[in-house]
């Protein structure tokens, strides 16, 4: 094994067991924990076995084919983003959503303490 192996395999493995503790200690929610291990397998794989970028390189006619991980690695992490969006977005409206109830409520307890305190002064 080469010292590239060995050092492509060792940040591999680190990550790969970083992503996985990340799994155990529920830190990350349970929609992405399948896309997570996905990524933790295609770490490895390409941490381990370099070679497979070489060979699918050369399949799609990549000259460069550490280049296709790397272009691959981007459009997944812009899904990623975009996703993170859109969840930020629904968290958001759900929290105006709440926040404007909230105000509904607090405005009706007030009127029914006010009109409790007419009623139990009036007597």
């Amino acid at each position: 094994m080469t010292l590239f192996n060995e050092v492509s395999t060792g940040i591999a493995v680190v990550v790969g067991s970083v992503i996985i503790w990340l799994i155990r200690k529920q830190r990350i929610g349970v929609y992405q924990t399948a896309l997570w291990l996905g990524a933790v397998f295609c770490i490895i794989l390409f941490g381990v076995f370099p070679s497979i970028l070489d060979w699918l390189g050369g399949l799609l006619g990549v000259h460069y084919p550490p280049i296709l991980l790397i272009i691959v690695s981007l459009c997944i992490l812009l899904i990623k983003l975009l996703t993170m969006d859109i969840q930020l977005t629904r968290q958001e409206t759900r929290i105006r959503f709440l926040t404007q109830k909230m105000a509904a409520y607090e405005a009706r307890l007030t009127d029914l303490e006010d009109n409790g305190d007419k009623q139990d002064g009036g007597a």
